[in-house]
Parts: structure tokens; sequence; C-alpha cells
């Protein structure tokens, strides 16, 4: 299985590392959407995209996750629910079928009362 976490560069980055245990073990890269000093474990496995805050960049992210999930062909797409995630659902799913695992981190509400607009979402809720 290969991974893709995306990320934007500030506290979903946090987040999404501290469920390196549960990603680490499979062939994984990072996507994160400004350019920052990278831990070592990040460096060569990282793809910087235009940083978009809901506007025209909005398509160039379209482009960009087109041609990273194309070169790298992952099986799932992780993330905490940063911005870049949503080009890179888009993408991934329908174009290369990847799935989307979404984990709401403890900072946010948890919205089980949505599972029903998502009718083959799971909620599993909270993780320790």
């Amino acid at each position: 299985m290969r991974i893709c976490v995306v990320s934007s560069c500030g506290g979903h980055l946090t987040e999404v590392r501290s469920l390196g245990s549960a990603y680490s073990t499979y062939a994984h890269f990072y996507v994160i959407n400004d350019r920052i000093e990278l831990p070592r474990d990040m460096q060569g496995k990282t793809y910087f995209i235009v940083h978009s805050e809901r506007d025209w960049k909005f398509i160039l992210n379209l482009f960009e996750a087109f041609f990273i999930l194309w070169q790298e062909r992952p099986d799932v797409i992780l993330s905490t629910g940063a911005g870049p995630v949503v080009p890179f659902a888009l993408v991934g799913r329908a174009l290369f079928g990847c799935r989307i695992v979404y984990v709401e981190t403890v900072t946010r509400i948890q919205w089980r009362t949505l599972i029903k607009f998502f009718p083959k979402a799971r909620f599993g809720g909270p993780l320790l």
C-alpha cells in the first residue's frame, strides 16, 4: 500500500505526523502547501504545492494534484482536513480510485451527524 499524506504546513502537519505509527510502515510521501524546513524523515519524499486560500490557485492545485498522483500512484490519501486535501481528494478519487482517509483531530468538533450524508463513510470514534 502507498499512502499520500496531505497537509498544510502548520498545526495540521503536526497532527498528521502524530499518526505516523499508523502509516510509517507503508510506503508514503507528503504533500504540503508551503516551503518549510523539513524534519529529516520527510526530506526527499515531500512535494510542495502552491498555497491556495479558496481562490483561483485552487485550479493550479488541481493540476498539481493530478501530476503528483499520476507520478506516485497512491492507494490512499490521508489528511487531518487541511485545505490542500480538497483537490487531492477530488482528483485522487475521481481519476485514480484512491481511498480517502480523513481523521478529525481532537482540536475540532466530531460531526457524527454528518455520517448520513456520506453513506459509505465509517465513524470510528476518537483515536487515543
